[in-house]
């Protein structure tokens, strides 16, 4: 029987080889050059080893037999051209941008708040608006990216984004920044869907990991960076947070002159029947290497892609009406929810806000030191990059959840320590406005109320003479009466703390960020995009990146909406402690629903949801598959299937 099967796959090779321009539905490339592998190295015996080596699926009809997911040897052993890399940076810089943004705001916020006297609803509105416009936009951008391309999409995605820096750094008032954030927003939204596409439909299968997890590194360099920045420009006594949000134009407009000179995605040209065009640009992406036989695998498999594919329609009902790609669906948008409900924009957009809650007493250092989180944000997404594929997309993501939970519950811990020492208020002074801030009895309580700040003398760690007062109404710098009114340099002067308490356990709350960015980065925090620039079939690429970009910014503007009002209802133990119980609910949802995708070519990733949804997760452990299709009579006969089921079973 072992013989026939042979027999058959030599025959798919040989046909393969002289009639692959008219045949649309003989065997794939990849499979050609797996058998032929096979044949020259082992010989007959080597090619049949089922026990490790092989597995048989059935589906309408067709048949399919893995190879090992090493897949292309010669193209795995060649370097890729260095023109790939010159792609993957340009296109990398929309991911700089997200990053850029996202860290930004985190210092400049300590100095708006102070600038323009913002209310919590402002500081929240502020960072949220922009995600909010990103989610529209990313939603939207799945129509865009069909309609114009993906080259397109990310010029648009500049030029907006640069716009929006502008008006940003030019605002007069909260209202005309708030526009600013709301445009580079949709700038961002844009971007965030587009990029991981372009770079995954341009890379070869061994390379596509590691080059779509460049753009998850370019958001946290983008984070690092405006840490600096923020740093940098935090001394500037006014109208410092105008150069931190200004300067975003520069990357935006490096990007923008970049893809005026660089391709289309070939997948995207054959999609539009654009053929003599997505041929060039494949040759030219690819240095020339190899271009016939991949341009006629990616060509064939798209046609049998759209003979498979649902009848016509709104693609997202198709998707819906499709098994796999609804299956495909829910796990690249949970994926990107459970990234944002685990709390990593709360995080990064308020670091410095954190780390002031936990007790950093100065602005400048709670700045400065937000930009070590970063900076731990970008070393530990290089060892992403690194891992990826090494280990796989699955197994990165379970264990960076698994360190998440456990970071996360450091933080609540680091918190509930500095509420369970919090210093007593010692004086309770009259109160001309009535207010209610002199009743609370800590600072804890006292801090944790926006009208209200904690006034203190205080000799090495010990605190005495505390009070807590009203804040000032035109600014949080200093309270609105009393010895706390009218701050001044001189080392008798009382000190004012508004929005943290002085405490010996900052360093708690420190270790908790450091490690929860160090679990965080490699997996969680690159995974999500990753995968899902990978699981889709071509029809439903754009669609299904775009809705899941949309979740997670739906998820971000949720998380980053509520974060100051959830700390102030469940203290900031408390929200910390409800971020770790999400990211224990993610862990088991990656658990049972995610598969590995490492290896395997763009158009044989669907035959991984084709089971039920949550058998994807333990399919993937037990087994690692790259499907190739042969069709019509070279398929074995169903004795044959006995046979090999047999076979398999010993």
């Amino acid at each position: 029987m072992r013989a026939l099967l042979l027999l058959g796959l030599d025959h798919v090779t040989r046909a393969s080889r002289s009639l692959h321009s008219t045949l649309n539905t003989s065997c794939c490339a990849a499979a050609e050059r797996a058998s032929r592998s096979r044949h020259d190295e082992d010989g007959v015996s080597h090619v049949i080893s089922m026990d490790s080596r092989t597995q048989e699926a059935v589906d309408e009809g067709e048949r399919r037999f893995t190879r090992p997911p090493s897949g292309d040897a010669a193209g795995r052993g060649a370097s890729p051209p260095v023109f790939l890399y010159v792609l993957a940076f340009f296109s990398a810089l929309g991911g700089f941008l997200f990053g850029y943004d996202t860290g930004v705001v985190s210092g400049a916020m300590l100095l708006l708040k102070e600038e323009m006297n913002l209310s919590a609803l402002w500081q929240e509105l502020l960072v949220s608006s922009t995600v909010g416009a990103a989610a529209l936009s990313a939603l939207g951008g799945g129509s865009l990216n069909g309609w114009l391309g993906r080259r397109a999409c990310i010029l648009l995605a500049s030029l907006v984004f640069s716009i929006g820096g502008v008006i940003m750094s030019l605002a007069p008032d909260k209202v005309v920044l708030l526009v600013g954030r709301v445009t580079v927003g949709l700038g961002i939204g844009i971007a965030s869907m587009t990029v991981p596409v372009y770079i995954a439909e341009v890379s070869p299968p061994h390379r596509r990991g590691q080059l779509v997890t460049v753009n998850s590194l370019f958001i946290t360099g983008g984070q690092f960076a405006a840490s600096v920045v923020d740093g940098a420009f935090s001394y500037v006594s006014r109208g410092g947070w105008r150069f931190m949000l200004g300067l975003s134009v520069l990357p935006a407009v490096l990007q923008f002159v970049g893809f005026l000179f660089l391709p289309e995605s070939p997948r995207w040209l054959l999609q539009k029947g654009r053929s003599q065009e997505a041929r060039r640009a494949l040759s030219r992406i690819r240095g020339g290497r190899g271009v016939d036989e991949e341009y006629d695998t990616i060509r064939t498999s798209m046609e049998e892609e759209a003979k498979e594919a649902p009848g016509g329609g709104l693609v997202l009902l198709r998707m819906f009406a499709h098994g796999p790609t609804r299956r495909a669906l829910v796990v690249g948008c949970g994926l990107q929810m459970f990234q944002q409900l685990a709390g990593i924009n709360t995080v990064m957009y308020y670091s410095a806000t954190i780390l002031q809650m936990g007790g950093v007493q100065d602005v400048n250092q709670a700045i400065w030191l937000s930009a070590a989180t970063s900076a731990t944000n970008f070393v530990f997404t290089l060892v992403g990059v690194w891992l990826v594929e090494r280990v796989g997309r699955r197994r990165l993501t379970l264990g960076s959840l698994s360190g998440t939970g456990l970071s996360l519950t450091v933080l609540a811990v680091g918190f509930w320590l500095s509420a369970r020492y919090s210093p007593s208020t010692t004086l309770h002074p009259a109160d001309a406005q009535n207010s209610t801030c002199r009743l609370y009895g800590s600072c804890e309580l006292c801090v944790l109320d926006p009208r209200c700040g904690f006034c203190y003398r205080e000799n090495g760690s010990a605190v005495f003479d505390s009070s807590c007062v009203p804040v000032g109404q035109a600014s949080t710098g200093h309270a609105a009466w009393g010895r706390c009114s009218n701050q001044s340099a001189a080392t008798s002067s009382p000190t004012w703390a508004y929005n943290y308490c002085p405490t010996s356990y900052s360093w708690v709350v420190l270790t908790g960020l450091l490690l929860y960015l160090a679990f965080f980065a490699p997996g969680m925090g690159t995974m999500p995009w990753t995968v899902n620039s990978e699981i889709y079939p071509l029809w439903a690429r754009s669609t299904g990146n775009a809705c899941s970009a949309g979740v997670n910014w739906t998820c971000n503007v949720l998380v980053s909406l509520t974060f100051l009002h959830v700390a102030q209802y469940l203290t900031y133990y408390g929200a910390f402690f409800v971020y770790t119980g999400l990211a224990a609910l993610g862990l088991l949802f990656v658990l049972g629903c995610l598969p590995e995708t490492q290896g395997l070519p763009l158009e044989d990733v669907e035959s991984l949801f084709t089971g039920p949804l949550c058998s994807c997760g333990a399919s993937s452990s037990a087994r690692h598959v790259q499907y190739s299709r042969l069709n019509g009579s070279n398929a074995p006969s169903d004795d044959e299937d006995e046979d090999e089921d047999a076979t398999e079973a010993d």
